[in-house]
């Protein structure tokens, strides 16, 4: 459980990272590229209203608008040398897509061979912007009825996005490799307070479950002895009912913390699986019987499984001593091994009364069980299905339960072929 804690834990803790990092680099990226996107809008804003020509800075001042009749203020972006930096070239055309002028003063990579391919190019865009082969572009109408394109290089702008976008990535993920490496270091730090409590509980439940065998061992026996003396009583037999349901709980408890302990492992190697299970099945048909029940058992032949043998007979055990004990009277209760992809599935099915689908989910949390008002002899400690789902997250499995028609409960534990897991026992250490 420690060991799977962690790894919930280490999971987590990265992704959130990671999703912070991604989010921030983005962020970053997105707002970088609108700027740049925004500064090249408004220097083709600028040439284009100015007929195709960089307006002149010199002798402007920064900020707003001054009076009516001043010269209009520089940009705050802008400066004397923004006319010598900015290349660019301008295509004036009349509707028809006849060219009227071309200026091709403010660049040297475009030469009057190209022009045509742009032209073109401009006529098929119609009035809009975008980007297009290393420049952004602004096609708008003139006061005289005729078009103008402009073309903007923005190689460096652009350039200056990518430069970013890469570093940003490239430090993005250097970041999330080394907290990711930081935080699987001191993730078993973190997780001392958890491993601490853990130990204690076990040893709790280990101690208990020791000082409560003997007193119920001599309560038992004073039982008997005083049946002896007294005769049979009615009293006696459900004292004595009732010292053996302790009994199985002290039992129950020690087993689901043994299966939890880091010290000792499952005992995995190859065996016959159906054989086991046919056996396992076979086993309870009279109990089944005693109780009302007709056990149908269906196992496919001659399956073979590399896990714990005697942790996969106690698995079915419980499910269908689970199966047993909650089936509807007088119903029958199905059994079936089959063979998986990755390993094997084994299936109980039985119907059950004022059967809740909201509780399936909850049938393998410890203590827990879906009908309070069974209290009875026949009714278990709600320890049996967290057990089973030990062994099968042991066996890289999982296990579930599911109803199709609202009375009937299907239980579907599905175990992959293995070494098991560590940290996941049952009695591994008193075999």
């Amino acid at each position: 459980m420690i060991k799977q804690l962690r790894k919930k834990f280490i999971r987590i803790s990265i992704a959130a990272v990671a999703a912070v990092m991604v989010l921030l680099c983005a962020s970053v990226n997105i707002v970088y590229f609108l700027s740049v996107n925004a500064h090249l809008n408004e220097t083709l804003d600028m040439i284009a209203d100015n007929q195709g020509r960089m307006p002149e800075f010199k002798g402007m001042r920064r900020g707003m608008p001054g009076d009516a009749g001043e010269p209009r203020p520089m940009p705050r972006q802008f400066n004397e040398e923004t006319p010598f930096a900015t290349r660019f070239f301008v295509l004036q055309y009349s509707e028809d897509g006849k060219l009227i002028h071309a200026d091709l003063a403010h660049i040297a990579a475009v030469t009057d061979s190209d022009v045509q391919d742009y032209l073109a190019f401009a006529v098929l865009q119609g009035e809009g912007q975008g980007f297009t082969d290393g420049f952004k572009y602004k096609i708008a109408w003139q006061d005289d009825g005729s078009l103008i394109a402009v073309f903007l290089n923005d190689y460096e702008q652009i350039g200056g996005v990518v430069t970013i976008l890469l570093v940003s990535v490239l430090a993005t993920v250097f970041c999330i490799a080394l907290i990711s490496v930081l935080i699987i270091l001191f993730s078993k730090k973190a997780m001392e307070p958890v491993v601490e409590s853990d130990r204690k509980q076990k040893q709790f439940i280990t101690d208990a479950s020791h000082e409560l065998k003997t007193p119920i061992t001599v309560i038992r026996t004073s039982l008997r002895v005083l049946e002896m003396e007294v005769g049979r009583q009615k009293w006696i037999d459900k004292a004595v009912a009732q010292t053996d349901k302790l009994t199985d709980l002290v039992n129950s408890l020690v087993t689901l913390s043994k299966l939890n302990e880091s010290e000792n492992t499952f005992r995995a190697s190859e065996f016959q699986i159906s054989e086991a299970m046919r056996e396992t099945a076979e086993s309870f048909a009279d109990f089944a019987q005693e109780n009302g029940h007709n056990l149908h058992i269906s196992v496919e032949p001659d399956i073979r499984f590399c896990g714990d043998e005697y942790a996969v007979r106690q698995l079915a055990s419980v499910l269908l001593d689970n199966a047993v004990k909650y089936a509807s009277e007088n119903t029958p209760i199905e059994f079936a091994l089959e063979k998986d992809k990755k390993g094997v599935r084994i299936r109980t099915k039985n119907t059950c009364d004022d059967l809740n689908a909201e509780d399936l989910d909850k049938l393998f949390d410890r203590f827990y069980r879906a009908d309070p008002s069974r209290n009875n002899a026949k009714s278990g400690f709600g320890i049996g299905l967290s057990m089973a789902k030990t062994i099968c997250e042991a066996h890289h499995g999982s296990i579930r339960a599911q109803s199709e028609d609202g009375h009937s409960v299907e239980f579907v534990a599905l175990l992959k072929n293995g070494t098991p897991d560590r940290a996941k026992t049952d009695k591994a250490g008193n075999r």
